[in-house]
């Protein structure tokens, strides 16, 4: 039997063999996938893979870079807290200033030899960094070295009893600030392709040196410390009351400098966080790829009204109302102590404002379940941080509003700014709540003027970048630009609606942003939370919660104008 089937075996494959060549083994080959491609393209396919297994190494090492750096920063400020005496405040500056001096070193590197090579930026990310988020972070870093001015010049002004190496921490970090500005002002927007992993490295540090300067910021009191002991001492001083306490040689300058620190000391901690944001995105895009027909679309259409009447309305009248409680309670805030009628003031503009901005949040998401426009499955870094800063930054007042439910409940539940304080609580983590779900809704609905993917999978960046006919681009174009003119010469209920609530939230947002951005922080000068958490405690939790707050009604801001655009 064994030699029936040799020669039946050979009976078949001999007449497949012509001129010397096995005819049959290559059609035992050919149905088989992988060998179909010829050498040249199983080449090319393993060196893909190799790329994408050497790019995942590098964005995995670069990340334990980041979390050592974190972490050992982290144990440092975390001793100083606990132990100011073994750590104190100078070893925390000393390694930041390490910390600041190795990326200050990096950033100019990459500015003068990393860009500057051949082929080093074949391609930019068009949804990184856009017109909002690099003047924030101008803004906030312009706001950042004038602090650490404020702070030279009240640290020179106590010269005679203050060391002189002190002076070195603020000037280190105005210059870090200033070229950290210039560099990610130019190049928020690239994808590296060469020096990749010293790049991610790079990246990693300056994040992990922005990081823990803002967590040092949120939980260092000091500062704050010996303003009030000063303020104190001088009042004792007036009094009649000797004190050995480090006075000012200039009571004028000083109080500019005093002021000035204590106005500018969020923008600080809000300079960090959007340092932190666009160096993440910058990460992300090293090595990366963009398909060739996902850079040439129409682009966002210019910000126009289109008709909208009652969103720009209800929301000028919020902003002045916001502006003018602002106002009131700053004049307030410059004598010797806030009146209980300020306060109320200011939680009864909340309490009349949040329900107004959730309502809105509600109808828009639900409009959003109405229209029949297609989710944008495609992969976007921008959109998937800018989802990830909504969900995180929101924790910060809604951390404080549930810090401040248990001490009211627990001590004031029944006083009439109790229950204030009470009601902005509950209703401020509400509004938080439908706001997030409204702007996310709307970021993952796919914009009006772009067109549709052509690929089932939602993969075209994947894709190797093809090269299209210049008249089928030409009539794309033309297609997706008539496309957009018609859709906006005939706005519908749905899309009037949801214009009118993205408007009447941005300058809501504006307003909330506005009022503790610059200085109103009701949170911590009203006592009620400080008596019963304790100072330290309370400092920290506010210092937290405050920054992330206002980054997070500025990052609002950003999602809702694409909101409205896209609708």
């Amino acid at each position: 039997m064994a030699a029936q089937a040799s020669e039946a075996q050979e009976a078949a494959v001999a007449p497949a063999k012509e001129n010397g060549v096995d005819m049959g083994a290559e059609e035992t080959r050919a149905p088989t996938g992988p060998w179909q491609k010829s050498w040249l393209a199983r080449h090319f396919s393993l060196l893909l893979r190799r790329d994408r297994q050497a790019q995942k190494a590098g964005q995995l090492f670069s990340g334990f870079l980041a979390l050592n750096v974190v972490l050992l920063g982290g144990a440092f400020i975390g001793s100083m807290i606990f132990n100011n005496v073994a750590i104190t405040l100078g070893d925390v500056w000393i390694l930041l200033a390490t910390l600041k001096g190795l990326s200050l070193l990096w950033l100019l590197y990459y500015e003068a030899s990393t860009t500057r090579r051949p082929h080093a930026v074949l391609c930019r990310d068009p949804h990184a960094g856009p017109i909002w988020v690099r003047g924030s972070l101008v803004l906030f870093g312009c706001c950042t070295i004038c602090l650490n001015a404020f702070r030279v010049g009240y640290d020179v002004s106590h010269s005679h009893c203050r060391l002189q190496l002190e002076l070195i921490f603020p000037v280190i970090e105005i210059i870090f600030v200033g070229v950290q500005t210039w560099v990610l002002w130019k190049h928020c927007k690239d994808c590296v392709q060469v020096q990749t992993n010293f790049t991610r490295c790079g990246l990693m540090l300056t994040l992990a040196t922005n990081l823990l300067l803002w967590v040092l910021a949120v939980t260092n009191d000091s500062m704050h410390r010996e303003i009030e002991a000063e303020l104190g001492a001088l009042m004792q001083n007036f009094s009649g009351n000797e004190t050995a306490a480090c006075l000012c040689l200039n009571a004028t300058a000083c109080g500019v400098f005093r002021k000035g620190f204590l106005l500018l000391y969020p923008f600080g901690t809000e300079y960090c966080l959007v340092c932190c944001a666009m160096l993440f995105v910058m990460w992300k895009n090293v090595g990366r790829h963009l398909a060739s027909h996902a850079a040439p679309h129409p682009g966002a259409p210019p910000f126009r009204l289109h008709g909208v009447v009652f969103g720009p309305l209800l929301g000028l009248l919020a902003l002045v109302a916001g502006v003018c409680v602002f106002v009131l309670f700053q004049i307030a805030t410059g004598g010797p102590a806030v009146g209980h009628q300020y306060f109320t003031l200011y939680y009864a503009f909340y309490v009349a404002t949040l329900p107004a901005m959730g309502l809105a949040c509600l109808v828009g998401t639900a409009v959003h379940g109405l229209e029949e426009r297609e989710l944008d499955t495609l992969k976007n870094p921008t959109r998937s941080l800018d989802v990830v800063l909504l969900m995180g930054t929101a924790l910060g007042q809604v951390g404080i509003a549930y810090f401040s439910v248990v001490a009211i409940v627990a001590t004031q539940p029944h006083e009439p700014l109790g229950r204030l304080i009470l009601a902005y609580s509950l209703l401020l983590i509400l509004q938080h709540i439908a706001q997030n779900l409204f702007i996310i809704e709307g970021l993952h609905r796919r914009p009006l003027w772009e067109a549709a993917p052509q690929d089932p999978g939602g993969k075209r960046e994947a894709e190797p970048a093809r090269t299209g006919s210049l008249l089928e681009l030409g009539q794309g174009l033309q297609r997706a630009s008539l496309a957009y003119i018609h859709s906006y010469s005939h706005l519908n209920w749905k899309r009037r609606v949801l214009k009118e609530i993205s408007l009447f939230l941005i300058l809501c947002n504006i307003t909330l942003w506005i009022m503790p951005a610059f200085g109103t922080h009701p949170e911590f000068e009203n006592g009620l939370e400080k008596d019963f958490y304790g100072y330290r405690t309370w400092f920290t939790i506010v210092n937290f919660g405050l920054p992330l707050g206002v980054f997070y009604r500025m990052h609002s801001v950003g999602g809702l104008v694409e909101v409205y655009l896209g609708a």
